[in-house]
């Protein structure tokens, strides 16, 4: 469901050079920091970078390109 919102016209700026370099939309780069925030805050003793890599994994994993991990 989409929904209108007001946001500082510096978030927009900031969405906008953030969201060519990663190449995404506005409004997607904002949704990912928004994601990517709430998952911090959820977990507070993990590093950003961990919680990037999961997100990560778990959209490879729904699109069907994670390979099983064979230990030795």
């Amino acid at each position: 469901m989409a929904v209108a919102l007001k946001l500082s016209d510096e978030l927009v700026e900031d969405a906008k050079a953030t969201a060519a370099a990663e190449h995404r939309s506005v409004p997607k780069q904002i949704e990912y920091w928004a994601r990517i925030g709430k998952c911090v805050l959820e977990n507070p003793d993990m590093p950003l970078r961990l919680i990037q890599d999961t997100m990560l994994s778990l959209e490879e994993t729904k699109a069907g390109q994670a390979k099983p991990y064979v230990f030795g």
